[in-house]
């Protein structure tokens, strides 16, 4: 047979290799095993879910889920009369009661017997609020039946509901007096800390007066500028303070100026007392105030203003530091609020005299010591104020900034002349038309209402009844905004509200320059406190 040619011979199938078997033989076993596995995996992961269908808090706890529950609403429980909740808290009630008259009939082993129970279902009820479940029956039986048996031993030893009663009455009434005493001890200490001046301020001073007695310059500059003929002129922008208080009218006059479109043109006049004339002066002329102009005058000097001029001079010379009335003129209890001794300051009554303190100027703006200015304030002596003297912020979108809430209307003289619902306002920050005053003799009206109330029955202590008085029907409403209220006693006040007012006051006992001022107020007031000058740097630290 004839053999074919090497191209066209049927190709010669070659074995494979015994690895290469080996290797496929080990590939599908594996395959066997990984299909067994996952379908074994998949049997228990069924299992899994049927389990945390039927366990769910088992579920919860393995991973950590929280799941909302029906909690027990313990008020509620304790408002429902079939609740164990509520029998419980009544025979609490009831049971310490009789404990104090236990105690105080020297039954001590009924006192004791008591004093467990009454522990025990306090224990009850906070675990059931804890567990967020109703009391049950078997808690709460052996407890009621506990109370109720020793409740009933204390009525048999004498202890009946009419002797209960006496009993619990003159406790109350022991605890009102107790309460009262501590708002009045609370008020004393709050004003006593309000009207003190930190220790490193009063250092302050000492080094001024040192300064004031040593160096003859600083008396010559101060002459000077009570001398200025910038104090007189009306063109320019006058402010009037009167404080005794040196690092608080400094804040005042540095927030004044910095704000100021043209600090040149303001004058300042500053009244205060003897023991602080000399520290004032040296301050104010030792340090730049950017051309400004500052007179400082002490009250003093004012002879003018006497007890044949003014019924407030005897009136401040009756009342002693703490408020009260030393000649025993007033028999009422004096209000906590008004046992500050500021409220009957000489220099707290001057803001009723600028007319006569100042008798060439015609317009000025009062300032009081605890006040931060934010914004110019030159514009409010383009106010028209419609013929009216005294131009202020009123402050009855309160309801408790109504007259009939600083003023007694049960007196005829009071309620047929003014009228208990309207609107009060803030001293603080005060536009006064000096002109209109005089015309209208602000002050006689002012003296009048002094000598109203010489036995405390229109007003009780302070400047503001008088102001409200003597300017009823007088004042002329500003903007809110000019002037915000409540930095010494309100934490809560609208942020962009302090923004945008021009004026900040810290009215209230937390003054920022004492240590219980609120802090986050604190640095309003700060910025415009030189803390790097020599004096406070040395005081601060010694």
């Amino acid at each position: 047979m004839r053999r074919r040619a090497a191209d066209y011979r049927r190709r010669v199938r070659r074995r494979l290799s015994i690895w290469i078997w080996m290797f496929l033989v080990l590939f599908s076993a594996a395959g066997c095993v990984l299909i067994f596995l996952q379908h074994n995996f998949q049997d228990q992961y069924q299992n899994q879910n049927q389990d945390r269908l039927q366990h769910p808090l088992l579920d919860q706890k393995a991973r950590n889920i929280q799941v909302t529950h029906n909690k027990l609403n313990l008020t509620k429980e304790i408002g429902n009369a079939n609740s164990y909740a509520r029998q419980l808290l009544e025979q609490m009630t009831l049971a310490k009661a009789y404990l104090v008259i236990a105690k105080e009939h020297n039954n001590l082993h009924l006192a004791w017997q008591l004093s467990s129970k009454i522990r025990n279902c306090q224990s009850l009820l906070s675990k059931a609020a804890m567990r967020a479940d109703p009391i049950t029956r078997e808690e709460a039986k052996p407890l009621i039946s506990g109370l109720s048996s020793l409740i009933l031993k204390s009525q048999d030893a004498h202890y009946d509901l009419a002797t209960t009663m006496m009993t619990m009455k003159s406790h109350i009434q022991a605890l009102e007096e107790r309460a009262n005493a501590a708002i009045v001890q609370s008020a004393y200490f709050g004003n006593l800390a309000a009207e003190s001046l930190p220790k490193n301020l009063h250092c302050v001073n000492v080094k001024l007066l040192a300064d004031w007695i040593t160096n003859k310059r600083i008396k010559e500059l101060a002459d000077e500028n009570n001398n200025s003929p910038r104090l007189l002129d009306n063109n320019l922008y006058h402010f009037c303070l009167f404080s005794d208080n040196l690092v608080a009218i400094s804040a005042v006059v540095n927030s004044t100026i910095s704000n100021a479109d043209h600090p040149k043109q303001l004058v300042f006049h500053i009244v205060t007392n003897g023991a602080n004339y000399e520290p004032m002066q040296a301050w104010f002329v030792t340090n730049d105030f950017k051309g400004s102009i500052i007179e400082i005058q002490k009250v003093e000097d004012f002879t003018w203003l006497n007890a044949s001029y003014s019924p407030v001079v005897n009136k401040v010379k009756k009342v002693d530091f703490f408020g009260y009335h030393l000649d025993g003129s007033q028999d009422l209890e004096p209000d906590p609020r008004f046992l500050n001794r500021k409220y009957e300051s000489l220099l707290t009554h001057l803001r009723f005299y600028i007319p006569e303190i100042y008798p060439h100027l015609e317009k000025v703006v009062f300032l009081d010591d605890d006040v931060i200015v934010q914004k110019d304030l030159t514009p409010l002596f383009s106010l028209d104020l419609h013929g009216n003297v005294n131009g202020a912020v009123e402050t009855c979108l309160e309801a408790y900034h109504r007259l009939y809430k600083y003023l007694n209307f049960s007196n005829p003289v009071l309620s047929s002349k003014i009228d208990p619902q309207g609107c009060g306002w803030a001293f603080g920050l005060n536009v006064f038309d000096l002109v209109a005053w005089r015309n209208a003799n602000v002050t006689e009206v002012y003296h009048y209402w002094e000598e109203q109330n010489t036995d405390g029955n229109l007003w009780k202590l302070g400047t503001l009844p008088a102001g409200l008085l003597a300017f009823y029907g007088r004042t002329e409403p500003l903007d809110r905004r000019w002037h915000v209220l409540g930095l010494g006693f309100d934490v809560n006040i609208d942020s962009r509200l302090i923004e945008s007012a021009a004026v900040v006051h810290f009215n209230g006992n937390m003054k920022p320059w004492l240590k219980i001022g609120i802090g986050s107020y604190k640095p309003l007031w700060q910025r415009y406190v030189n803390q790097t000058h020599p004096y406070l740097l040395a005081c601060a630290t010694s």
